[in-house]
């Protein structure tokens, strides 16, 4: 190795001490990556986590600056050796990456990748990732891979810490799902009691209406009024109910008009008023309504539940091709780097890896006894 033992260790030292310093999972999926290409001297690096539709839920890269990283267009699919690492669960350690008769080109902001090492992450016998260099800075003869069966041996250390990482944040996002389906149980319940309050409320009314339709038609009258008002609440509460704990409709209903049905939800069962505002947005690609319907959820469910304020504003408008969501309250607030360090993320991990999925960019602003704002940016089809 060019850099020599030392310069190995503290790259795989660099990646271990960053997993146990509870980082976010997208950071440690970055210091895996840059640990791979510099322990191995080269030129690129990248780490994919698969989705369930043939493309990447998360692609880590390293070597490659941002506006390279815009240039060359959305995630790449699961084909070629990419396809390899993950299906057939094999190490791919090639002389020339495009001479591969599995190569199936790449777009033309790409850099050009000649010699190329990468294997698979698994969990156990489940291939959740695949892990791969490119361009080994060294001297090699023509047609010759510059890395080396120490060079692979190494990266599978370094992929197992990674299959770690990632499986840390499964079981996150399941504790967190967990914690949302108990919030919704209990919205449930409160909602079911309101209903029934205005239920024995409407029947108490009629009973009296019955009373006095003969003797007194006008307060009867009045009391009738005061029926079809409770019935109405009622048959609302209801519909917002079934609203809140069925699937979100976003295919029939829309973004805007689902995201604005939820909020009413929240408004009625919550203390803290919930505003929410839309301006021109148009349809996204399905896979970002979902994303950006979650992160207002989850920073929703934060705000209500730890802010402490008594508002929170949801705006969804129209950026260019995509959108920006804000949820933004005027609660308590805190400091981002040591609640980072704590450990506390209050679901950022996961809204942040919702973000990134999808192509866009999750950013927080926040400071003790200024509030919270989370902003999350889609591009658009």
């Amino acid at each position: 190795m060019s850099h020599g033992p030392r310069s190995g260790l503290a790259a795989v030292s660099s990646a271990l001490l960053a997993m146990s310093r509870h980082l976010e999972v997208r950071d440690v999926l970055k210091t895996i990556v840059a640990s791979a290409r510099e322990l191995l001297d080269a030129q690129y690096a990248a780490l994919g986590v698969p989705d369930d539709h043939g493309g990447f839920a998360q692609f880590v890269v390293d070597g490659v600056s941002d506006d390279q990283w815009k240039a060359i267009g959305p995630l790449p699919r699961q084909h070629g050796i990419l396809a390899a690492m993950l299906d057939e669960a094999t190490t791919q350690r090639l002389a020339d990456v495009r001479r591969d008769p599995r190569f199936g080109g790449w777009p033309s902001a790409h850099p050009d990748l000649v010699d190329f090492l990468g294997l698979p992450v698994r969990d156990g016998d489940e291939v959740i990732g695949a892990l791969f260099l490119a361009n080994k800075n060294c001297p090699k003869a023509e047609g010759t891979c510059g890395f080396t069966a120490d060079d692979e041996e190494l990266l599978g250390i370094l992929a197992q810490h990674a299959a770690i990482a990632l499986t840390n944040a499964r079981l996150y996002e399941r504790s967190r799902e967990l914690t949302i389906a108990e919030e919704r149980s209990r919205l449930a319940h409160e909602l079911h009691d309101a209903v029934s309050q205005k239920l024995f409320s409407l029947r108490l009314t009629a009973q009296a209406a019955a009373r006095l339709v003969d003797r007194d038609p006008s307060r009867a009258k009045g009391e009738l009024q005061q029926v079809a008002a409770l019935a109405a609440e009622a048959a609302d509460e209801l519909r917002a109910a079934v609203v809140e704990l069925r699937p979100a409709a976003l295919d029939e209903d829309g973004l805007v008009a689902t995201l604005r049905t939820q909020i009413q939800v929240l408004d009625r069962a919550h203390t803290a008023r919930v505003t929410f505002t839309g301006h021109g947005v148009r349809a996204l690609p399905a896979a970002q309504e979902e994303a950006v319907l979650r992160v207002a959820q989850e920073a929703l469910h934060n705000a209500l539940r730890h802010s402490g304020g008594d508002h929170v504003d949801v705006t969804l408008d129209r950026r260019g091709g995509g959108a920006v969501l804000r949820v933004s309250d005027d609660g308590g607030g805190f400091d981002p780097r040591i609640v980072r360090r704590a450990g506390r993320h209050l679901g950022l991990v996961s809204m942040r890896d919702r973000a990134s999925g999808v192509g866009g960019r999750l950013t927080v602003e926040s400071a003790p006894g200024k509030g919270t704002t989370i902003e999350m940016e889609v591009p658009g089809g």
